[in-house]
């Protein structure tokens, strides 16, 4: 047995928060503040909707890669389709992308409906684990444990009671609270961070605070990291900068700053104990989690920047024009395009407008778009919209996806 867990108080993961912000973090909540409301409102909301899906997407593939799994976009793109690999080692992959794209999905339809629960709430990350696991099958919720093993439960934390045999865990040189422990240090945790008594500031903190601190308690025995980063993406929806889903924390998080190792070693920082008197009162470093707060929000700031370089409506036309030219499509095509980049959305009668064509004609040159699926509608008569397949990324967003095409 690793420690006395009959002495494990759940101060052990204090500090939670940053009571007296430093002037570079409160710069990048700032930055981040106006940053992600500007590209929130950079597209009409028919056009982010369709570039949201593209980057949950995105999130799922580098979510994946950060648990050392490399599951391409095409390789999403038929997991969405139910249009599984033979290979089970690629379909598990496939499953697990899936999982994921569909509980982001229901997490921005929960905040688009003003329905989503405290994301920081023992209840709401339980429902994380549960339903990312819904559907995964016993090979993919088996740990191995030296010569134990046993199945893991979705939406359940670790529990003495459950496996007592298998209570003690490690994490690299980490060692998490212990399994009879998990339940209190939960408690805690959602005390610390309960978003109602928060302002956007402290929020945007706690979307990186408790991102570490909850891989500190490491309260599922698989699933953490993943349940981690889906957390910090609903408290980004929750504290105002999740400029509805246009960025996505995972693709900072697995490239860092400058390399992709930043974010373990960076994670291992936060993890280390108080060292004198003029680093906090808590047990583990103040100086440690001020420092990932900081490079937390740093990545996070990074990526809104990135993706409003991709969402700009030159870019977004330049590189449309590229797949027209590809596509070999009529030129005309460009009105129609550019007509909805700047709408959202137009009805299939303004095609001779947008073309200055004959409406024959016109309407010809919409049926090849929509042909190519780079356009599509929710009825067959109703207005186009944009849409994103992988075929069409790759050449309108090259830069998005270049090592998630596979």
């Amino acid at each position: 047995m690793i420690g006395n867990y009959d002495n494990e108080p759940v101060e052990r993961i204090e500090p939670c928060r940053i009571e007296a912000i430093p002037e570079r973090v409160a710069d990048l909540i700032a930055d981040l503040s106006a940053e992600s409301r500007q590209l929130e409102n950079r597209l009409p909301k028919p056009t982010a909707a369709a570039l949201a899906d593209l980057v949950r997407a995105m999130n799922t593939f580098y979510s994946n890669r950060i648990e050392g799994h490399n599951t391409p976009l095409r390789e999403i793109e038929r997991a969405m389709a139910q249009d599984f690999d033979a290979d089970q080692d690629k379909r598990n992959l496939q499953l697990e992308a899936r999982a994921h794209m569909r509980v982001q999905a229901e997490i921005d339809r929960l905040h688009h409906q003003g329905a989503l629960h405290c994301p920081t709430s023992a209840p709401f990350i339980l429902w994380l684990h549960a339903e990312f696991y819904r559907d995964m099958p016993d090979d993919l919720r088996r740990i191995e444990a030296g010569d134990i093993s046993f199945l893991m439960e979705p939406g359940e934390f670790r529990s003495a009671a459950r496996d007592i045999a298998n209570r003690e865990v490690a994490v690299g040189r980490h060692r998490p609270p212990s399994s009879e422990r998990v339940a209190a240090f939960m408690e805690h945790f959602q005390r610390r961070y309960d978003l109602a008594g928060m302002g956007n500031s402290q929020k945007i903190i706690a979307m990186a605070a408790a991102h570490h601190r909850l891989n500190f308690i490491h309260p599922f025995y698989d699933g953490n990291g993943r349940v981690s980063r889906l957390m910090s993406h609903a408290i980004a929806l929750s504290a105002g900068i999740g400029a509805h889903g246009l960025w996505s924390i995972s693709r900072g998080l697995a490239r860092g700053m400058t390399v992709p190792t930043e974010y373990k070693a960076m994670m291992e920082q936060a993890d280390l104990r108080r060292r004198n008197d003029l680093d906090g009162r808590g047990n583990l470093s103040q100086e440690g989690l001020v420092e990932f707060v900081a490079w937390f929000l740093a990545v996070a700031r990074d990526q809104i920047r990135f993706m409003s370089s991709l969402f700009d409506f030159d870019h977004l036309t330049e590189h449309l024009k590229l797949f027209v030219t590809r596509e070999g499509l009529n030129p005309h095509s460009m009105g129609i395009l550019e007509e909805v980049v700047i709408r959202g959305e137009m009805p299939r009668g303004d095609a001779p407008r947008a073309t200055g064509l004959p409406e024959r004609t016109a309407r010809m040159v919409l049926s090849a778009l929509i042909d190519t699926g780079v356009l599509a509608s929710a009825t067959p008569k109703g207005p186009v919209s944009l849409r994103f397949p992988v075929h069409v990324t790759e050449v309108v967003f090259p830069k998005l996806y270049g090592e998630a095409m596979g």
